[in-house]
């Protein structure tokens, strides 16, 4: 069964609208308080382009896109709210998706790639005491995999508090 922020959005549907890197830009931008779709569209162009200010024809391509297909798609499953007069953009208070977002800076490492490596270090520690590696396998298997579980807790612990916070 799958959880859903709201009746009628699915888990599935969120993913699904969180996969185009302009609608999630969108969500990103707005968590800091409401923008007009200019200033989306500028904030968004700059973010594709690494350039202040972006290109014209990047920000007139964002703005286009933004006010013909993301922000309308988003407002109608009702993750943002649009003004159409005055133009500006604001999150919606019901159906929060931003719990689905992790959002990673550039060159950080991410909780699932952190997790992965976790893995990936418990076995290859696992098989240095297997194939009998001399400091590795002094420490044995069990100390070793306790220390694994015990960092794996911790960082589910660490992980959890700083999502709350």
């Amino acid at each position: 069964m799958a959880t859903t922020s709201e009746p009628g959005l699915s888990e599935t549907r969120i993913h699904e609208v969180l996969s185009n890197d302009r609608r999630r830009m969108a969500i990103e931008f707005l968590q800091d308080g409401d923008l007009t779709l200019r200033e989306l569209s500028e904030r968004i162009a700059e973010a594709e382009t690494g350039e202040s200010p972006p290109p014209r024809n990047i920000r007139q391509s964002a703005y286009v896109s933004l006010q013909q297909t993301h922000i309308p798609k988003l407002a109608e499953l009702d993750i943002v709210n649009y003004d159409d007069e005055s133009k500006v953009v604001s999150l919606a208070e019901a159906g929060d998706v931003t719990v689905y977002m992790e959002v990673v800076p550039e060159g950080e490492l991410s909780w699932s790639e952190y997790y992965a490596a976790l893995a990936a270090l418990g076995i290859v520690l696992m098989i240095a005491v297997a194939v009998g590696v001399p400091v590795i396998s002094g420490v044995g298997a069990p100390g070793l995999g306790s220390l694994v579980f015990a960092v794996l807790g911790g960082s589910a612990v660490y992980q959890r508090w700083t999502q709350e916070n």
